[in-house]
C-alpha cells in the first residue's frame, strides 16, 4: 500500500501539491535536510522512501528506538563510501526525538559537509525534542492527519489492492511494504473465488473505521485487513457497523468528531465544568478520550475555558492550562493526559467569572461604531522634531511620577467617545481584589473632578 510516485502519495497537499515545498524539490532535484512533524500513520516515512527514489540515492533507516552512535558511525561509512561511487545519500532517522543530545550531535559535521541529506521523523515538538544546532541546519515540515475524505479514497484503495488475484499471505504487494494479505485459508472445501473475494462496508461500517482510524493511514488498512480477514473466515459477504465491534475486539469511536453527538460532549464537558463540578467534568472528560476524542482538541478546549469562565476570579487558571497542554506535547498518550485531567479539576474547582470576557466581546461591538475616532494629540508618540513642535504628547501624565501611581481625572477615549465600562469585575476570587481597586481609582477620578 506504501505508494511508489509523489501521485499516489494521499494527504499532505500542503507539502506535496504543484508548487509547494516538498514537490518542488523533487522536481527541482535539490533534496535538503528536514524534519517531519506529525503524528503516526500520515506518510513521514513514505516521502523519505519517495525522496530516495527520486534522487537514486541509497537510503538509510536509523530507528532511534533501537539505535545509537554505532549505527550513526556505520551510516556515516556507508554514505562515504556511497560518495566515492558517485551516488548520494539519505539518511532517515524515524523517531528522531528519543535520541540525546549527544547523538543528535553525531550528525552535524556530516550534515554540514553534505555527506548525506538528513531526515528525521517525529511525534513530538521538534522546538522540544531537537537539538537547536540540527534544527538550524534542516527545514522542519509539519504533516498533517488524514481527513476524512482522504480516508476514504484510502479506504477504497485498499479494498481494490485486497481484491487483486495472487495476493497470497506473506507475500509482497507489488514488491511495497506494509501490504495487504488474505487469510490462508477461507476453511475446507471453501472455492478459491470466495477466499479472494473481499466483503462490502456499508456506509455506516467505513464511517465509523475511518473515525476510529482518527487520520492514521496505517492504523486504517491494518484494520481494514484484520476486518475483512475475519470476515473471510466466517463466509461473511458484508460488513456492519455491529461486526466491526468484534472483528477489532475493541470499542470503536463513540461519536464522529464532526458529528452532534461529539458537540453534545464537549458542551457538556465545558458546562459542569462552569458549573464547578469536578466529579462531572471529569467524567465527560474521560468519556471523550475512551471515545477517540484528540486529547490536543481537549487541551485547547480547556484553555478555553480558563479564559472564558474563570477569568481573571483565578489568574493561575490560564498558566495552568498552559502548562497542561505542554506536558501532553512532551509526554503524549497515555501518560500527558493525566495533566489534562489535572487542569480539567482546577477550572472545576477555580472562582468563576465571565467579566473579561463579556467585557472583550462588548468592547469589539464598541469599536465597530466608535473605531474611527483619532487618538487624542496627549496620547501619541513624538517621534520627530516635528511632531513634537505640533504637539503631539504634550500635556501627557505619566502615571508613575503621580501619587499612587494614578493619573486621577485622566481621560484615556477619544474625544466626545463616553466612557464604556466594559469590564464589571464579579465579587468572587481575585477579581473581589480588582472591584475594590477599580471602585477606589474611580473615586480619585471624582475628586480630582472628573466624575462618570
Amino acid at each position: 500500500m506504501r505508494p511508489r510516485t509523489l501521485d499516489e502519495v494521499v494527504g499532505q497537499a500542503h507539502l506535496v501539491g504543484p508548487g509547494k515545498p516538498l514537490r518542488v524539490a523533487f522536481e527541482t532535484g535539490r533534496p535538503h535536510s528536514m524534519i517531519f512533524w506529525g503524528p503516526p500513520g500520515v506518510g513521514k516515512t513514505t516521502l523519505a522512501r519517495l525522496m530516495a527514489d527520486a534522487f537514486d540515492a541509497q537510503f538509510i533507516v536509523i530507528s532511534a528506538v533501537l539505535g545509537g552512535v554505532k549505527d550513526i558511525r556505520e551510516a556515516v561509512v556507508a554514505a562515504q563510501v556511497a560518495r566515492e561511487q558517485g551516488r548520494a545519500t539519505i539518511l532517515f532517522v524515524d523517531e528522531v526525538h528519543r535520541f540525546n543530545k549527544a547523538q543528535q550531535d553525531a550528525f552535524l559535521p556530516h550534515v554540514e559537509s553534505g555527506l548525506f541529506t538528513f531526515i528525521g521523523a517525529t511525534t513530538e515538538n521538534p522546538s522540544f525534542e531537537v537539538n537547536g544546532a540540527l534544527l538550524s541546519r534542516a527545514r522542519v515540515y509539519v504533516l498533517q492527519p488524514l481527513s476524512a475524505e482522504e480516508m476514504g479514497a484510502l479506504f477504497e484503495r485498499a479494498l481494490e489492492r485486497l481484491a487483486e488475484p495472487g495476493q497470497e499471505p506473506g507475500a509482497p504487494s507489488r514488491g511495497a511494504p506494509g501490504h495487504l494479505a488474505p487469510p490462508a485459508t477461507a476453511g475446507a472445501g471453501t472455492p478459491d473465488s470466495a477466499v479472494e473475494a473481499v466483503p462490502s462496508f456499508d456506509p455506516a461500517a467505513r464511517e465509523r473505521l475511518v473515525g476510529w482510524a482518527d487520520g492514521d493511514a496505517r492504523r486504517l488498512i491494518n484494520a481494514i485487513e484484520v476486518v475483512v480477514e475475519a470476515a473471510r473466515a466466517q463466509g461473511r459477504t458484508a460488513v456492519d457497523a455491529a461486526y466491526l465491534e468484534q472483528a477489532l475486539s475493541q470499542n470503536l469511536r463513540r461519536f464522529d468528531k464532526g458529528g452532534e453527538a461529539f458537540y453534545d460532549q464537549i458542551s457538556a464537558l465545558h458546562k459542569t465544568v462552569r458549573g464547578s463540578h469536578p466529579d462531572a467534568a471529569l467524567y465527560w472528560f474521560c468519556r471523550m478520550l475512551d471515545g477517540g476524542a484528540d486529547p490536543r482538541y481537549l487541551a485547547r478546549r480547556i484553555l478555553r475555558m480558563a479564559s472564558e469562565d474563570v477569568g481573571l476570579a483565578d489568574p493561575r487558571a490560564l498558566r495552568i492550562a498552559l502548562d497542561a497542554a505542554e506536558v501532553y506535547e512532551r509526554l503524549g498518550s497515555p501518560e500527558g493526559e493525566l495533566a489534562l485531567a489535572e487542569a480539567v479539576v482546577y477550572m472545576a474547582c477555580a472562582a468563576k467569572s465571565n467579566a473579561v470576557y463579556k467585557a472583550y466581546n462588548e468592547a469589539r461591538e464598541f469599536v465597530k461604531s466608535h473605531g474611527s475616532a483619532p487618538v487624542p494629540i496627549h496620547l501619541r508618540n513624538a517621534p520627530t522634531r516635528l511632531m513634537k513642535e505640533l504637539g503631539y504628547g504634550r500635556a501627557y501624565r505619566y502615571a508613575q511620577d503621580e501619587p499612587h501611581g494614578y493619573a486621577a481625572g485622566e481621560t484615556y477615549m477619544p474625544e466626545g467617545v463616553p466612557e464604556p465600562g466594559f469590564y464589571r469585575p464579579v465579587a468572587r476570587g481575585m477579581e473581589a481584589k480588582i472591584r475594590e481597586k477599580l471602585d477606589w481609582l474611580r473615586s480619585l477620578d471624582e475628586q480630582a473632578g472628573k466624575g462618570d
